[in-house]
């Protein structure tokens, strides 16, 4: 190259060099990657991406104790488990051939079957305004209130009689109980039956089973009711069942009335 070229070049060089030093100065910096050999050159074929990071699973929550087989279709929950039961009361029932009724127990056995606070020895209502002594079961429960008085007041043994009254729950043999309608006695005795009218105090005894059931009892017991009239029974119908006349249970002038068992004796 001639010294007049290289003299042009220079000059063009000087011209110039404003113009790069501002362009240089407005234009962002940038990063070049330096030239590679030919034996350093790496083809896009030979690029091999790293796989992607794995993603963690999820902790699976344990199921609680009674729902872990739950997973299985075909599994079954275990059974609940059963809430702890109360003693069981002795039955309300009376019952002649053996037990706390039987003809020769006492008090003292009354207080072993159902607890000695649960029996009390004291006054009940006889007939006609009397006054008996006898143990009564749950004398504070009307419902559960039950009458037994003895051959031996003094010992306090020996079943006379049982009375169920009032709103004692207690039932009689056969499911003789209180509030029996005459046709549900009448089914209960397998026949009809013969009592007498309503007497004074507004009831009406049954006299005789008359072959039935009710009257063929082998414990040694036997079964005496009486029925009372249906509160809103006027005073024409009872008038037309007086106490000195017997009737049979099928009796118009009793079914008038609608009696229903107010009273049981379970006696010896």
């Amino acid at each position: 190259m001639n010294h007049r070229r290289l003299a042009l070049l220079a000059v063009a060089a000087i011209a110039l060099w404003p113009a790069a030093v501002a362009a240089q100065a407005n234009r962002q910096p940038r990063y070049v990657t330096p030239p590679l050999r030919d034996d350093e050159q790496i083809m896009p074929s030979q690029v091999v991406e790293p796989p992607p990071p794995a993603k963690p699973k999820p902790a699976k929550p344990k199921p609680p104790a009674d729902e872990a087989n739950l997973t299985d279709p075909d599994a079954k929950a275990p059974p609940a488990k059963p809430a702890p039961s109360k003693p069981a009361e002795p039955a309300r029932a009376v019952t002649c051939s053996a037990g706390a009724f039987a003809k020769h127990s006492g008090h003292l056995r009354l207080a072993q079957v159902y607890g000695v606070h649960n029996v009390d020895f004291t006054q009940v209502s006889g007939d006609d305004g009397s006054t008996l002594m006898a143990s009564v079961l749950f004398p504070n429960d009307p419902k559960r209130r039950l009458e037994v008085l003895w051959d031996d007041d003094a010992q306090r043994e020996g079943t006379r009689m049982i009375v169920i009254e009032g709103q004692s729950t207690w039932v009689a043999q056969k499911g003789v109980r209180l509030g029996l309608t005459l046709a549900a006695l009448e089914k209960l005795n397998g026949k009809t039956f013969s009592l007498m009218g309503f007497d004074k105090g507004g009831m009406a005894i049954v006299s005789d089973w008359n072959g039935g059931a009710l009257g063929l009892l082998t414990d040694g017991c036997r079964i005496g009711v009486q029925l009372k009239p249906d509160p809103k029974a006027t005073s024409t119908a009872l008038g037309a069942v007086p106490p000195d006349k017997e009737f049979v249970s099928n009796d118009p002038a009793i079914r008038a009335a609608k009696p229903i068992v107010g009273e049981i004796i379970v006696a010896y």
